[in-house]
């Protein structure tokens, strides 16, 4: 007998406010929990010290987490100046202090040195993994091992405020893919003389998606509750607070295909259609977002995530 899968097939993306203190793990099995969901995953973790957007798909919204993974990211970050830690944030141990001999000016000039193209070690305390295991847990045993230098970009970092009492900063940083953050305020931290750890970070957007569109666990709860009280089903608010699964894939052209060839892409037919452009292709059926593709050797449409229901 085929095992039933436990909870509801539903399709879309919420954009998690993520609490401090817990894992994004945590955070998705949370959520996964509330919307009552036979498969959920989310598209790119957040320290548990880190606040703010992580997108959770839902159902088939999940063969679009890499989009969402590659996209850039927006961060609000602050930064305590005179105390390096051994992770680069308030969670790991000082391991040195320096006095903090800097003027304004000389701030705002290092802080604009990150702009543009760099190459970046990861921190041993990243989730990045060496012969199968994360880094961060090399780390924690006190074991060093190789990381690959990676290349980055600073679209836009900002000094918000300089707190030169509590010899705190604040930056709004929006980043290429991969970027850590954490590596970020240890370099100029370094620069500066000084060193520096995060003591705050919070994603305000990843891709398009605005900061607005955030809901906390808290809130999806109190809905979820909501329609219980009032004797609706109890998917009633928290189901419209899903996103299109399609909103992942805005930077893509996307194709559009009659029905009846709809039907055959989703099966994994090739589809023969006009002139297609190189690269990934968003595909539209009849109106209806069926999934992705891209042109083989003949120049025809092919599947390369096809959705198996219609959205």
């Amino acid at each position: 007998m085929a095992r039933r899968s436990k909870g509801r097939p539903i399709d879309g993306i919420v954009l998690l406010n993520k609490p401090q203190g817990i894992s994004s793990n945590k955070a998705l099995q949370q959520a996964k929990g509330i919307y009552f969901a036979q498969k959920a995953g989310h598209t790119g973790a957040l320290d548990p010290l880190a606040t703010g957007m992580l997108p959770i798909c839902f159902g088939e919204a999940t063969k679009f987490t890499q989009f969402l993974l590659d996209t850039d990211k927006t961060y609000v970050v602050r930064a305590k100046l005179g105390e390096r830690t051994t992770t680069s944030d308030s969670d790991g141990e000082v391991v040195e202090t320096r006095p903090v001999q800097i003027t304004r000016a000389q701030l705002e000039q290092d802080v604009a040195s990150f702009l543009g193209e760099s190459d970046q070690y990861p921190s041993m305390y990243s989730a990045l993994k060496y012969q199968g295991q994360p880094l961060y847990k090399y780390a924690r045993e006190g074991i060093e091992v190789p990381r690959k230098c990676r290349k980055i970009n600073v679209y836009s970092i900002t000094l918000d405020e300089y707190d030169d009492q509590a010899q705190e900063i604040q930056m709004t940083v929006h980043v290429s893919k991969g970027t850590y953050i954490r590596t970020i305020v240890d370099d100029l931290g370094e620069k500066l003389g000084c060193g520096a750890h995060v003591i705050m970070l919070h994603r305000s957007e990843v891709g398009h998606y605005p900061s607005d569109k955030m809901i906390t666990l808290e809130e999806l709860e109190e809905k979820l509750q909501q329609a219980k009280a009032e004797e609706l089903p109890p998917s009633t608010y928290i189901d419209a607070l899903l996103l299109p699964m399609d909103t992942a894939l805005v930077d893509l052209p996307a194709v559009e295909i009659n029905a009846e060839q709809g039907v055959a892409f989703s099966h994994g037919q090739t589809v023969v259609v006009g002139e297609l452009p190189e690269g990934v292709l968003k595909v539209i059926a009849d109106g209806r977002f069926v999934g992705i593709g891209e042109r083989n050797q003949h120049g025809h449409l092919k599947a390369k995530r096809a959705l198996s229901s219609a959205q």
